[in-house]
């Protein structure tokens, strides 16, 4: 194909994409299905992966989520909200781990924990806690700056607003997802297309009253900037995370090795339909925190389901 139908094609997806999120991200109205958006996004990878000379600032391999909403104040996140790195297959899982091991010297006989859960289908937020008070909560936004939704974040009861254990950090940013549960959204469903677009679309509300309306959930998995945090592991963080009052997720499992690794993805496919929430994929971690301030970065992969 020439050159330049190859780039036409290619800025074409991109100005599809940037619909695709406008809607998706700032007015919650999804245009086309979770799969095929995330299709269309590998599309693009794809093309840029074949043709080194396509690139793009709105690029789905550059871009994390979406600009913030102009209807709240947009506030810098303390430490950056990471994307997530797509997998689809187990050689892209082999290569992930391979990469680990070149990266950080280690042998193939060294096993590698991965902390695993489900990816739930919600809105990622960051709660910002000082002195063991709820202070600020934004949404991802961009990745770099998101939405300040305290308020909202407020009338969430999975939300602790006041945490008085002593080993809870004098600051601490706690991050998860604010979702709504499949049984819950039966009496929304004639008003929203999905339980995401119920769960943004809440969130979203000038009205905090408004809000406290739906039955908005909160699975808190991470941190970001993180204080006096004393923890070894992610899977040791999770159950500090009980410890304070959180709910974590209760398919979360510590694994090793690819074909195990394997054979819990397929057991939670099986078991898709009795989960009480939708899930787009499975979220996997390195388990030690001391390998990942080796890495220099949080390695986290996305297989999708």
């Amino acid at each position: 194909m020439d050159k330049n139908l190859i780039k036409k094609k290619y800025l074409q997806k991109i100005k599809q994409l940037q619909k695709f999120n406008k809607a998706y991200f700032e007015k919650s109205v999804p245009l086309v299905s979770d799969a095929k958006y995330d299709e269309f996004k590998k599309e693009i990878i794809n093309l840029e992966n074949r043709y080194d000379f396509l690139s793009h600032p709105y690029s789905p391999s550059v871009v994390i989520g979406h600009k913030p909403s102009k209807n709240f104040k947009k506030v810098l996140h303390k430490v950056p909200m990471l994307s997530l790195a797509n997998a689809f297959s187990v050689s892209d899982l082999e290569n992930f781990e391979k990469k680990i091991r070149n990266y950080l010297n280690i042998d193939k006989y060294y096993k590698i924990e991965y902390s695993v859960e489900p990816k739930i289908d919600g809105i990622s937020a960051s709660l910002s806690y000082k002195l063991g008070k709820f202070s600020l909560g934004l949404s991802r936004g961009d990745g770099q700056e998101g939405e300040d939704i305290t308020k909202n974040l407020e009338t969430i009861k999975d939300i602790p607003l006041v945490i008085s254990k002593d080993n809870f950090p004098d600051e601490i940013d706690i991050r998860g997802e604010v979702y709504i549960k499949n049984s819950d959204f039966e009496i929304l469903k004639n008003k929203f297309a999905n339980p995401r677009n119920a769960a943004s679309g809440s969130l979203r509300q000038k009205n905090p009253t408004e809000t406290s309306k739906i039955p908005l959930r909160f699975i808190a998995y991470s941190f970001g900037y993180k204080g006096n945090l004393k923890c070894n592991s992610q899977s040791d963080y999770l159950k500090l995370l009980s410890e304070w009052g959180f709910i974590t997720n209760p398919l979360n499992k510590t694994i090793t090795g690819i074909d195990n690794l394997m054979e819990n993805y397929h057991d939670i496919e099986n078991k898709r339909s009795e989960i009480d929430f939708d899930i787009d994929g499975l979220v996997y971690k390195i388990n030690k925190f001391e390998l990942q301030n080796r890495l220099g970065f949080v390695p986290i992969l996305l297989v999708g389901l």
